[in-house]
């Protein structure tokens, strides 16, 4: 059984947002606007902005929403100090997990781990080889992530790992490299994909097996030229719009929904659009285009 999220960054709530621009949301206006739009599940956001304990389970119970996941990044290729103090951190962040998944829900929520990347890579969205990390350097890495998905399962929780722009995990050659080195499954983000040099369709059947979390987004990869051209490349891609409403941008979203559902995949399906507000206007086109979106699956997803 597939089930259908949304999360806080498709409504502007992530760390690149303009706080000084206008005023977000907060999560009880995420969580009625994401209920009312016919979502099943939200994502985490910043932890704290759905409340904790008592006031998580109230909210959700509130709104009809289970938490579906949500984003834990760690320094994997930082400086032996900064992952330690980072991995003891964890575990304050998979309290809010235990909750969620303590409250009887269907699916308990995915801790979707992600590298905290570098300015090297927030640098060059899309990646590079010269900036993939090989030998010694990777295999430090790779066992950081086990260190972590095994603290997660320590938990009682199933993690996830979900590559990224502008992070150590964003090519399709890395991606391949944390699937053969570690035993964590990976979230399947069709839009840093794209971003990474991807081909979504046969790269969703190449790791098929591996896949335990969805991430669905749109995304049109000619603005990347633009973005690399900034003084903030990582920011830039955010700004100018590269993640846009599903079927306006350059994923097959027919052809890879039709594999995902014919694939047996079962699990969240999160749709994300990440996107960076700059007025209240902009705040009122994303609660529409996010109600857009669910619109759009209803032909898979009733």
């Amino acid at each position: 059984m597939i089930r259908i999220a949304n999360a806080p960054v498709s409504y502007g709530v992530f760390e690149l947002a303009r706080p000084d621009l206008v005023a977000l949301p907060d999560g009880e206006q995420l969580a009625r606007w994401i209920s009312e739009a016919g979502y099943q599940g939200i994502d985490l956001g910043p932890v704290g902005l759905l409340g904790q304990g008592a006031e998580l389970d109230e909210r959700l119970s509130r709104h009809g929403l289970d938490l579906a996941g949500g984003w834990v990044d760690l320094p994997f290729a930082g400086e032996d100090e900064e992952f330690a103090a980072a991995l003891a951190g964890l575990d304050r962040t998979l309290d809010v997990f235990v909750t969620a998944a303590e409250r009887g829900q269907d699916r308990a929520p995915l801790p979707t781990l992600a590298d905290s990347g570098s300015p090297a890579r927030k640098a060059r969205p899309g990646g590079a080889p010269e900036l993939t990390l090989r030998g010694a350097a990777w295999e430090r890495f790779a066992d950081r992530v086990n260190r972590a998905a095994a603290r997660v399962r320590d938990r009682g929780l199933e993690p996830t790992f979900h590559h990224h722009a502008c992070t150590h995990v964003e090519t399709p050659e890395e991606i391949d490299a944390l699937l053969a080195s570690t035993d964590v499954d990976l979230t399947f983000d069709s839009g840093h994909l794209l971003i990474g040099g991807g081909d979504p369709l046969p790269d969703y059947r190449r790791w098929r097996e591996r896949i335990n979390h969805l991430h669905l987004k749109d995304a049109r990869t000619a603005l990347l030229h633009d973005a690399l051209a900034a003084d903030d490349p990582m920011r830039s891609v955010w700004e100018k719009r590269v993640f846009v409403p599903l079927g306006e941008g350059d994923l097959a979203v027919d052809a890879l929904l039709d594999e995902i559902v014919a694939s047996g995949y079962s699990g969240w399906l999160i749709v994300e659009q990440d996107v960076v507000p700059r007025s209240t206007a902009d705040v009122e086109r994303a609660v529409a285009e996010q109600a857009a979106n669910r619109e759009a699956l209803r032909r898979w997803f009733a």
